[in-house]
């Protein structure tokens, strides 16, 4: 096995060093990326991470994975840049006509790039269709790294979300509950967590807040990260949510999944539709402090990594032509405002708006593209936006407002083109509505965050959320209804109830017993004073999340038969269970008063008048 190493002016350079045997071939013989600072050892020709050595530790990896427990395989190596600065290399599967009904009809390029000074190594994949090949669903891509379970047992996911996790024999030997992800705690090796439940749904994100995470190690002290400095290859727009990490230990680079939005956001092709697309790059950093040190500064250098990473993007070193640099890009920007004469007469500022670029379609859209890139940004106070560093290609421009109802779409298609700069200038949002609101539940911000979340029961808590703004986030919380309605269901009186805090944040079942559920009917009570017989008053609701729901309408006679309004069953994925606040797809509608039949989460209820 010969040893490259790069000099310079006569001094040795630690710097990158590719391992492989000269003349022979290289089938099954493991490729070792080394700069001095971390060594990765890849499968050949599959292309997996089957060995990252750094500071005492061999590998940081969980050596007793199953071989079988892996994702794409690769069939073909090959080096594409090797110097004293970069090395970066390539696993590639192909696909034929033949390989049908046994593999996924795609083309998969699996890079990696360790570069010189870099405490990690970054991954890319591209993944191609050609155009007439089989039907084909993805409902999740996604990185995975299994950590050693006998060293890496402090998670951080956020700032105030960071905690000492339990072990995988923990989860084997506590009580499952209600489904497989959630297990109750019974007999930890770590007392301290007895009595709690552990689910990896209760560490999801949003995409916008997923730019690092991962899990410390305290003998030797070392970090290991997962840094994403932009989210332009995830699907369904920067609300989406997601897992980043959980027991075993697991690291994700998530990115594109069903979660919290069902089938609607699957990565689905027919009618031999062609498709290219490349994930990343990401970056896994390692690093590692003194053993008088605090492990916490781990993750204090993991954000500083962070943010050198989102300031360094778009790379400019990866050597795929399917990654534009950022001389290869475009931007846009403009102001975006909203005309509500009903809240005001002058135009107003589209405060704090979230604005995108995303794929040609309807209103709302994004929220369930997965195939093709999104570029999103926040306005500022007074609604000024800025899209930089936008793939060149056809979009269309998207926001919506906090505090606003309805989304908005810009009515032309944009061009992004290599060096372009494109101002769009004021943009005017006229939201939804049909008269001046009359009264109003929660806020229409994409969340049923405003309304009442109720404490866990004791003996299902996880103490991460306890005090925690996220509370939502705790097991169980849908059974607390019963407790809280025994006998009747949830009333609500205009002007004497208190605003959000008096509705609950989930409209559920109620559990009568022998695995029987039966719908709720929830009532607003309001006097409409001054009635006006020759106009029309509207019902808006907008529905932060729905799971096989059927949600019935009707006003006045609370018997009405039919409804005055149905959905149908609407809703696929259930992210109260999965501990969300919201799905991926908000769903707004227009009708009058309440009445639904499985698992509802309200984001706000308006009602409206007109003449």
């Amino acid at each position: 096995m010969e040893k490259v190493r790069w000099k310079r002016k006569g001094s040795l350079v630690a710097a990158l060093l590719l391992m492989f045997f000269i003349g022979v071939s290289s089938e099954k013989i493991p490729v070792v990326m080394d700069n001095g600072l971390v060594q990765v050892t890849l499968s050949n020709p599959e292309g997996e991470v089957i060995g990252i050595k750094y500071n005492e530790i061999d590998n940081v990896l969980e050596t007793q994975n199953e071989e079988d427990n892996r994702g794409l395989i690769a069939t073909d190596f090959k080096v594409i840049v090797q110097d004293e600065n970069q090395v970066e290399v390539s696993f590639t599967r192909t696909w034929n006509i033949s390989l049908r009904g046994s593999l996924a009809p795609l083309n998969v390029d699996k890079r990696y790039i360790m570069r010189r000074g870099v405490s990690g190594f970054y991954f890319y994949a591209i993944m191609e269709r050609k155009e007439g090949w089989p039907d084909v669903d993805m409902d999740q891509i996604r990185t995975v790294f299994k950590l050693q379970q006998n060293k890496f047992h402090f998670m951080a996911i956020s700032n105030d979300r960071q905690r000492i996790m339990p072990m995988p024999e923990d989860r084997a030997t506590g009580q499952p509950l209600a489904y497989p992800e959630a297990v109750l705690l019974t007999d930890p090796i770590n007392p301290d967590l007895r009595g709690e439940v552990d689910d990896k749904y209760q560490y999801s994100s949003e995409d916008k807040d997923i730019r690092v995470h991962g899990w410390i190690s305290s003998d030797p002290p070392v970090g290991f990260w997962m840094i994403t400095p932009s989210d332009e290859f995830r699907s369904g727009g920067p609300n989406k949510q997601d897992l980043t990490a959980h027991v075993g230990p697991v690291v994700l680079s998530m990115f594109t999944s069903t979660h919290y939005a069902g089938k609607e956001i699957n990565t689905e092709f027919r009618n031999g539709e062609p498709w290219k697309k490349v994930f990343g790059p990401a970056l896994v950093y390692l690093n590692s402090v003194s053993s008088e040190e605090k492990p916490l500064n781990l993750w204090e250098d993991a954000k500083r990594q962070m943010m050198v990473e989102v300031r360094k993007w778009p790379y400019n070193f990866p050597e795929s032509v399917d990654f534009p640099k950022r001389n290869q890009r475009g931007g846009v920007f403009g102001q975006l405002r909203v005309h509500d004469r009903y809240m005001s007469n002058r135009l107003m500022w589209a405060d704090s708006a979230y604005v995108g670029l995303a794929a040609p379609g309807g209103v709302g859209s994004w929220e369930r593209d997965s195939k093709g890139y999104q570029f999103w940004t926040k306005a500022n106070k007074r609604g000024y936006f800025s899209i930089k560093n936008v793939r060149q290609g056809d979009y269309n421009l998207y926001a919506w407002v906090p505090g606003i109802v309805g989304d908005y779409k810009y009515s032309a298609n944009i061009t992004v083109r290599a060096g372009s700069n494109i101002n769009l200038g004021v943009l005017v949002y006229e939201p939804p509505r049909k008269g001046p609101t009359l009264w109003e539940i929660g806020i229409p911000d994409r969340s049923a965050a405003e309304f009442f979340v109720p404490d866990p029961y004791p003996t299902l808590a996880n103490q991460l959320y306890t005090n925690h703004p996220e509370k939502f986030r705790q097991y169980g919380l849908w059974e607390r209804y019963v407790d809280l309605y025994r006998n009747d269901d949830l009333e609500y009186t205009v002007g004497d109830s208190y605003h959000a805090k008096d509705w609950f944040f989930a409209h559920v079942t109620r559990d009568v017993g022998n695995r029987t559920y039966k719908p709720t009917t929830w009532r607003i009570i309001f006097e409409l004073k001054h009635l006006n017989n020759n106009g029309h008053y509207t019902l808006q609701l907008a529905l932060a999340s729905a799971t096989d729901s059927d949600l019935h309408v009707r006003f006045n006679n609370p018997n009405a038969d039919p409804p005055h309004f149905a959905t149908g069953t609407i809703g696929k994925d259930n992210a109260i269970a999965r501990h969300g606040i919201h799905v991926n797809c908000v769903l707004a509608m227009l009708f009058t008063a309440a009445n639904c039949s499985d698992t509802l989460a309200l984001a706000i209820m308006e009602l409206f008048s007109s003449s």
